[in-house]
């Protein structure tokens, strides 16, 4: 039985993003592990309003702050071990990672 771990990684720091990402997806490939990716999804723009006051009065604002969110995307075939450590790896504060892993079974088997 196979597992495909599909890792995602967001952040608003679009540099520290690219860096981590190459490093883990050049270490996964140095190891011999068939990865996928990284796919970059289109980055998410978020606005949030600022009130001058906590009086619940609307027209009292300051501009939006807004800011994006960067997303990659990787997939580890196999290599369990190695997938484990990518998992626990102690990355940037600015990083968010989510882990999905999937049993996948080979065409013809029955367990």
């Amino acid at each position: 039985m196979t597992f495909v771990t599909k890792l995602t990684f967001t952040s608003g720091d679009r540099d520290t993003l690219e860096r981590v990402v190459r490093d883990i997806r050049d270490n996964v490939r140095r190891k011999g592990a068939e990865i996928k990716g990284p796919h970059s999804d289109t980055p998410e723009n978020y606005y949030v309003s600022q009130y001058k006051s906590l009086d619940g009065d609307e027209s009292d604002q300051y501009g939006a702050w807004n800011y994006t969110v960067y997303q990659r995307r990787l997939e580890i075939h196999g290599h369990d071990d190695l997938a484990r450590r990518v998992m626990e790896r102690d990355l940037p504060a600015s990083i968010r990672m989510e882990a999905d892993i999937e049993r996948v079974q080979a065409v013809g088997s029955t367990a």
